[in-house]
């Protein structure tokens, strides 16, 4: 009788998944995800376009953060790097929208490794002063931009057509979203497990063991900053496209919060924990607006009075309450729930 599996062969070890019932589960969510424009009202389809966008922007802290242990609280102008990048090379170099949106990962990805070559010596705190710093830097820079710019008004844009498919259509926007989240997912988890991916985690755990067993801590960490940064500017792009504009008062601080906030409540180093959070933060916001319309109209005028500052508070208390009860976050509240059904009854 079979008394449990075992890793036979190399290619177990780094398969992404050898379990039948993921693989099961998987499909249907992309099934449901590609019939969600024929199944949602246009309300619910542009709140899941946000999340899949935000995913991206997401996954790209958790290779800095989450692998690495680098912390970022300037991931906000990547974003803008990024989105900028676009409009940029859309509105006034005129290159076609598909080399604008590789633009967008350049661009942001030199910019990362000018900031990592500096903050290779930092750690904590440091770094993310360092990080936060160069944030308010490119809002100064572009601010200063005059009309190449924008300057405060931003460039205003079109939805493109990409490779022959017009975006102006919400379902076909959220088509390409959905296209570009699944290719940012996939990214992430293979370069978990490549050697570049299990260095990071090396260095993250303990740098000084990592660097005793050769890794090069400084070529390793840029590689951190130049990938993070790559897929942070893509998601400013598409920010940039869903919203129409790019803009300083477009991507805001809170951004760099709401980012980390995403990390810390999904669960540190974790693809799915990325996927958990950005599902709970971005839905946070509305599920507290909706209760407080239930307790009345003048509560209910919190959410549109002053939306910037409640959704500050909500993301704080979100970071404070998982890191005091479950630093684990929502990743290891669904481990323990799956584990508790797989052993149920004989778990207790």
């Amino acid at each position: 009788m079979r008394s449990g599996y075992f890793k036979e062969r190399y290619s177990d070890l780094i398969v992404l998944t050898d379990s039948s019932a993921v693989k099961v589960w998987t499909v249907a969510l992309l099934v449901a995800l590609v019939a969600a424009p024929l199944l949602l009202s246009s309300y619910v389809l542009s709140y899941l376009t946000i999340i899949l966008f935000t995913l991206v922007g997401a996954l790209g802290l958790t290779i800095l953060t989450g692998f690495t242990g680098l912390i970022s609280l300037g991931h906000v102008g990547f974003l803008m790097l990024g989105g900028y990048a676009y409009a940029i090379g859309v509105t006034r170099l005129g290159l076609p929208p598909e080399l604008a949106l590789v633009l967008s990962a350049v661009v942001p990805a030199v910019f990362g490794l000018i900031v990592g070559i500096p903050s290779l010596r930092l750690h904590g705190l440091y770094l993310a002063i360092t990080t936060l710093a160069f944030s308010y830097i490119v809002s100064a820079a572009i601010l200063a931009g005059g009309k190449f710019t924008g300057a405060g008004r931003g460039i205003m844009l079109e939805r493109p057509t990409l490779f022959g498919v017009n975006l102006s259509n919400d379902n076909a926007f959220y088509g390409f979203c959905l296209l570009m989240c699944v290719l940012a997912v996939l990214v992430t988890l293979n370069f978990r497990r490549s050697y570049v991916g299990r260095a990071l985690v090396a260095i993250r755990d303990n740098d000084i063991a990592a660097r005793t067993m050769g890794i090069n801590l400084v070529r390793f960490k840029l590689v951190a900053f130049l990938v993070s940064a790559a897929l942070t500017g893509v998601a400013g792009a598409m920010m940039g496209m869903y919203f129409s504009i790019v803009s300083v008062e477009a991507y805001p601080f809170l951004l760099s919060i709401e980012a980390l906030a995403i990390i810390i409540v999904g669960g540190l180093g974790s693809v799915l924990g990325a996927v958990l959070g950005t599902i709970f933060i971005v839905v946070l916001p509305e599920l507290f607006a909706a209760s407080m319309a239930l307790l009345g109209s003048r509560l209910n005028d919190l959410m549109t009075t002053s939306a910037h500052e409640v959704k500050s508070v909500l993301y704080g208390m979100a970071i404070i309450g998982f890191l005091r009860f479950d630093p684990r976050g929502l990743r290891g509240i669904w481990h323990d729930i799956r584990h508790a059904w797989v052993y149920w009854p004989l778990r207790y």
